[in-house]
């Protein structure tokens, strides 16, 4: 058997986790491979499709390429479609296909802890990460909502028009400091509490006395501060490692359609984090 290429593409490419989650989740799969980094300039990236990722078996994408890959692929699966956004790209039997991952990643994370994106959902945040997280939401019928910065509510609202035009779902908005009521899923898509600014938090604490479940999606730390909060008051709480390691293994069961067991990537999520301190 042949030994099977693939990469992750980017620029500027600086550390990145994707080597070592997919490195490892080859090796779980029993599945003989290389996984390279290259690093290419956008004016560089359709002379590098033709040459040399074409030839591989598949690669992951990471910015600014998320957008620019689209026009040279063959075809589109239908979310990438949606999203206007691809991270994943398979060869097969019809050519080259684009696929983005980070929606199945994110339900497969909540999944694996029985958390579901149901009833009163709360998005921290309206930039790409939060838009991901909320056309997901909105797509299982949650009852969703915004919380914001004061100077993102423009933004915001041209958001919630979008998921309207869309999807036809209702969402309404707050700032950060006016989140009220009672909350099924709490979701931070802002990059407060990451290294190194590990004390900060988005929201106070009495809006976790009052969260039943909550997504973090900084996965450095493994668990921020408004993680251990949140458990602290018996929230059920998740963090964004397992976003960025389920979202492999969605790449992974595209590429070659293997299956893992919930104990090992729970270890692997544990590994790329310890991984992530060593760097």
């Amino acid at each position: 058997m042949s030994l099977k290429k693939y990469a992750v593409i980017g620029h500027p490419m600086g550390h990145t986790m994707s080597p070592f989650i997919h490195k490892r989740l080859f090796e779980l799969s029993g599945i003989e491979a290389q996984y390279g980094v290259f690093d290419i300039a956008p004016e560089d990236l359709e002379n590098q499709y033709k040459t040399v990722l074409s030839k591989l078996d598949g690669f992951n994408i990471t910015i600014p390429h998320k957008q620019r890959i689209i026009p040279l692929l063959q075809n589109l699966d239908p979310k990438a479609k949606m999203y206007g956004s691809v991270n994943t790209v398979a060869f097969g039997e019809n050519g080259s296909c684009g696929y983005t991952t980070d929606p199945d990643g994110f339900l497969k994370a909540l999944e694996a802890e029985n958390i579901a994106p149901a009833g009163r959902v709360v998005i921290l945040g309206c930039g790409g990460v939060a838009r991901t997280m909320a056309y997901e939401a909105a797509l299982k019928n949650a009852d969703l909502s915004f919380a914001v910065r004061k100077e993102d509510t423009e933004i915001c609202k041209a958001l919630c028009k979008e998921i309207k035009y869309t999807l036809d779902k209702d969402v309404s908005f707050c700032e950060l400091n006016q989140i009220e009521g009672d909350i099924d899923l709490l979701v931070n898509a802002t990059p407060i509490g990451m290294y190194p600014k590990m004390d900060a938090q988005p929201v106070e604490d009495k809006v976790l006395s009052k969260t039943k479940s909550l997504f973090d999606a900084v996965y450095n730390p493994l668990e921020t501060q408004l993680i251990k909060k949140a458990k602290a008051m018996g929230c059920k709480a998740l963090g964004g490692m397992s976003m960025l390691v389920w979202q492999a293994v969605v790449a992974h069961e595209i590429w070659d359609n293997s299956k893992y067991d919930k104990q090992d990537i729970d270890k692997l999520c544990l590994d790329a984090a310890a991984e992530l301190r060593n760097k």
